[in-house]
């Protein structure tokens, strides 16, 4: 009997050359890192009357999911920035996260200088680059995560940082509670869903393998809305595959649609619905089963992720560390280096020649 790819760990490592596939595993431990280094995190800003998280790429779906999880908690707006500039009305009052893994994301940089030229108060989240250099000069509070990872893979340091800054502002309650839970609960994830796990008894693989030869399409809904985006992403980018994602209810309005015409295109594509038995509202429960057996009448195949966790954030970085399990093996499958990013590389370098970086790093040292 041939054994499945998945089963086959010489070939896991010979496609996942970088080892991507560590990332997934050492998860919990890049979690309780990130938590210890967010604890020596000090707070001193007035309470703000909003706030933008500035970032792009894996840099910003730590923000994203901040203001997924901090939706029924915050009584200030959040708002994720991923622009050259800050919304109009940013201003001293307003508080900005700069979310930047490398230091160097041209975007953030310019919206790092839009906000010193605010007078808004800031709080950087980075290894490195000109973005701790500016924060050191201009005396910017920081927190400096470790350097060396895929901007991707270093979610725990972008997001958890966030997440202890608005608990120690005063401004969410039980953060580090939910943190405590949601790595014991990516513990079991890791277990359940590692490369010795035979496909047959590993969630991961099995759901890697039910997308063979399809697009992947991840719906979401309230806290997990931020969950799917995290999806598409991990496929884009590890898997080297097309994905997209939407959310409920707002998919009902329009994406729906899309499945009806029952085309020769549907065949292409599959479809997630993230599920909470335990936590799911009615009317959400009600919107997912109609809209599933619409898509199955198309003719798409479709499957249910349960999440695991009690507490909103065990919840979402549950699924998180699931789904970049998935999106490594889904890479397998596909024949494909989860780690390179040359499509990003060489725009970033192509872009570098029209010298906006440039001027907006001679003008952050100019302040």
């Amino acid at each position: 009997m041939t054994t499945p790819i998945l089963d086959d760990m010489e070939k896991i490592h010979a496609v996942d050359k970088s080892g991507m596939i560590n990332f997934c595993l050492d998860s919990p431990k890049h979690y309780s890192k990130a938590a210890e280094l967010a604890s020596k995190i000090k707070c001193k800003n007035p309470v703000p009357n909003n706030i933008i998280v500035a970032g792009m790429g894996g840099s910003a779906i730590g923000g994203e999911m901040l203001k997924d999880w901090s939706r029924n908690k915050l009584i200030v707006p959040l708002e994720v920035c991923r622009e050259y500039s800050l919304p109009e009305y940013a201003d001293k009052k307003t508080l900005v996260l700069i979310s930047s893994y490398s230091g160097d994301t041209e975007e953030t940089l310019s919206a790092f200088l839009d906000a010193l030229k605010r007078e808004c108060m800031i709080f950087c989240v980075t290894s490195g680059g000109e973005v701790l250099k500016a924060a050191k000069k201009h005396k910017v509070p920081y927190v400096e995560v470790p350097g060396g990872m895929p901007p991707r893979a270093a979610l725990p340091y972008m997001l958890i940082p966030m997440i202890v800054y608005l608990e120690k502002a005063g401004l969410v309650k039980g953060a580090t509670e939910e943190i405590e839970e949601a790595i014991s609960v990516i513990e079991e994830i890791v277990k359940q869903n590692s490369p010795d796990v035979q496909q047959s008894e590993n969630f991961a693989k099995n759901t890697a393998h039910f997308f063979w030869e399809s697009a992947p399409v991840i719906y979401g809904w309230g806290p997990f809305r931020s969950v799917a985006q995290r999806f598409k992403q991990q496929f884009n980018e590890n898997s080297k595959s097309p994905a997209k994602w939407e959310y409920f209810p707002e998919l009902n309005h329009n994406e729906i649609v899309g499945w009806s015409g029952k085309g020769e295109q549907c065949k292409w594509f599959s479809v997630v619905f993230i599920r909470d038995p335990d936590g799911e509202p009615f009317e959400i429960e009600c919107r997912i089963d109609i809209t599933k057996s619409i898509i199955e009448s198309a003719g798409l195949v479709t499957f249910a992720l349960n999440v695991q966790g009690k507490s909103t954030l065990a919840k979402m970085l549950s699924t998180v560390v699931l789904g970049d399990f998935i999106s490594v093996y889904f890479a397998v499958e596909r024949n494909a280096d989860p780690t390179p990013v040359k499509v990003i590389d060489l725009l970033k370098n192509t872009l570098k020649e029209n010298g906006v970086r440039d001027d907006i790093v001679c003008e952050l040292e100019k302040l």
